[in-house]
């Protein structure tokens, strides 16, 4: 005896493929040219120490480079003060690459110990190089007044194109007033709110790829 399938049966399971063919490849055309991905640490165990001890602000990432044997990682910290970029530009600067291991994968961001002091620190950090905490000459960083600081990215992981240059985080310094309502990857908005602000750092990523003949 054949049993026989009733047709909407068939349909939903056909329908069913299809969406999840889709979905696949939705997932491969959006990793397509991806050299690196980056997303929050939001209340890491590192955001908590600098929380605990009150040492100043901490941005924390963790960043995936699925390619590190072949890639160029550059972070850096610019500054602005009265809507003017401050030397030296950039304020701090990280570069590494080329690992010996093809996957590198762990922690990276930045740090301003002690922001409304007299000699505030800058630091950057990751998995493959980091800076040691060093003054800011000519200090612009305001003492009094008022100060936001926000991610620019999610928890959720974004991908970085080859030569892509992405704002990772801000720092905003304000003397009565701060607005909120700033597009943190839109070059428009972000010239605004340097004319806007009192003092603005921008924590920026960008990775290359290297190949060998």
């Amino acid at each position: 005896m054949i049993r026989r399938f009733p047709i909407f049966l068939v349909l939903i399971i056909a329908i069913t493929m299809i969406f999840i063919a889709g979905c696949s490849g939705e997932t491969k055309s959006n990793n397509k040219g991806k050299i690196a991905y980056v997303s929050t640490n939001v209340d890491s165990k590192y955001e908590g120490t600098f929380k605990e001890l009150n040492l100043g602000v901490l941005f924390d990432f963790n960043l995936k480079v699925p390619n590190a044997d072949r890639s160029w990682v550059n972070i850096w910290v610019e500054g602005y003060s009265n809507g003017k970029a401050v030397e030296p530009f950039p304020l701090r600067q990280l570069s590494y690459g080329l690992s010996p291991r093809q996957v590198e994968e762990g922690h990276m961001g930045f740090g301003i110990i002690n922001p409304n002091s007299d000699e505030p620190q800058l630091f950057l950090y990751s998995s493959g190089a980091s800076t040691n905490p060093r003054g800011i000459e000519n200090n612009f960083l305001i003492k009094s007044g008022i100060s936001r600081w926000d991610y620019a990215i999610g928890s959720e992981p974004v991908g970085l194109e080859p030569g892509e240059e992405k704002v990772l985080a801000v720092y905003r310094q304000g003397e009565e007033a701060l607005r909120t309502a700033y597009d943190y990857q839109d070059l428009d908005s972000i010239n605004k709110m340097i004319n806007e602000d009192k003092t603005v750092l921008l924590l920026k990523i960008k990775l290359e790829e290297r190949i060998e003949l």
